[in-house]
């Protein structure tokens, strides 16, 4: 074996990024079979083409992975949200999901997603000091 040194990089080299979450996924697909990954996006934008809001998910292995939801200030409380999470979740189900999931701050809006059916299966109390971040899931099966 070669040897090794431990660098610590800030920032970090896209493309050294990019290599680690390419072996980690080659991995869990070696590991699994499983090679049905399909990043999932909806966006917003206003008239004047800008984006105010949108979802970035993954598909893998039957879940739906919500990693960010977000809509500027103007645009909430409009329903936008619901319907990007529903736009999402339909993809989901169309390409066999069974299950989503995804965290939130006690900060953003933990109420939003109970509203829509997840329910919490895991909380990290004091992240950060004085907050929760909640991990919530929800049954795709009709």
């Amino acid at each position: 074996m070669r040897p090794v040194r431990l660098l610590r990089e800030d920032p970090p080299r896209e493309a050294d990024v990019r290599f680690l979450q390419d072996a980690i996924d080659a991995y869990n697909v070696e590991q699994t079979g499983r090679r049905d990954y399909l990043l999932v996006t909806f966006v917003l934008r206003d008239e004047a083409g800008h984006t105010v809001g949108g979802l970035v998910g993954d598909i893998w292995g039957d879940w739906l992975y919500v990693r960010v939801l977000w809509l500027d200030a103007a645009y909430r409380r409009q329903a936008h949200g619901s319907d990007l999470l529903r736009a999402a979740e339909q993809v989901a189900i169309e390409r066999g999901c069974r299950e989503v999931y995804l965290s939130s701050f006690s900060f953003q809006a933990p109420e939003f997603y109970e509203k829509h059916g997840y329910t919490v299966f895991g909380a990290l109390e004091d992240f950060p000091p004085g907050h929760v971040k909640f991990y919530f899931r929800k049954s795709l099966a009709a």
